[in-house]
């Protein structure tokens, strides 16, 4: 195979994660939130291998009249943003008389983070809350707040985009890497049981679970600059 014609064919790889997302936007839709976080869970396996398989096809030489930058950022958009957003509308857990509103405000504060150039720290810690909407819906179906609590959570999270604050990129920020990797692991089992369990009927021991690694990568950034 020609060097031009594997960059193109990682590119309709990454491609592949618009479809996924598209098929979660359907699910959620329909309310079927297990079905969506499944179709989620792929496009993150293809997000999660994509930019490997982009530099080792080296695609800004094979393929320079694609920008996989721009092509991985619409596809995060639908996944991260769009679908979780529809989930949130469709699961009645936001304030009736605000949710519509709230989620057009979220949605239109996620575009101007997801353009903003400051969006990663030198050391690829993100500055700010990154926008990651489908793990904030993940846990509100799976622990089912009051409607007033997830929509005030909400809120805070879209203000906490634009603060600058860090929290950490699992699989690029190089400090304390090896047990965030672990956690992110153990996050991913207890996350794709919970789905298999359909959410808020998870078990107890899997919902502890998930909450203590919630607190794991919440606290993290604090030690971001220790010795």
């Amino acid at each position: 195979m020609s060097p031009r014609a594997a960059g193109f064919l990682v590119h309709c790889f990454t491609a592949c994660g618009a479809a996924l997302g598209l098929a979660a936007l359907f699910a959620a839709a329909d309310a079927r939130f297990p079905a969506m976080f499944a179709w989620l869970g792929a496009a993150f396996v293809i997000d999660a291998v994509d930019g490997t398989l982009a530099r080792r096809a080296k695609v800004g030489e094979t393929v320079p009249h694609i920008d996989g930058v721009v092509l991985d950022l619409v596809v995060d958009f639908l996944t991260y943003v769009v679908v979780p957003l529809v989930a949130l509308w469709r699961s009645g857990l936001l304030a009736p008389p605000l949710a519509v509103f709230v989620c057009c405000v979220v949605c239109a504060a996620s575009a101007l983070y997801f353009a903003d150039r400051r969006m990663k720290t030198h050391d690829l810690w993100f500055r700010g809350f990154p926008a990651i909407w489908n793990v904030l819906a993940f846990y509100m179906l799976v622990f089912r707040p009051w409607a007033f609590v997830a929509t005030a959570v909400v809120i805070a999270a879209a203000g906490l985009m634009f603060v600058p604050v860090v929290f950490v990129h699992p699989l690029r920020v190089v400090r304390l890497r090896l047990a965030t990797m672990t956690a992110t692991g153990a996050w991913s089992a207890a996350a794709i049981a919970a789905v298999d369990q359909g959410l808020s009927e998870a078990d107890s021991l899997i919902k502890v679970a998930l909450a203590g690694l919630a607190l794991y990568f919440l606290v993290l950034p604090l030690f971001r600059n220790s010795p």
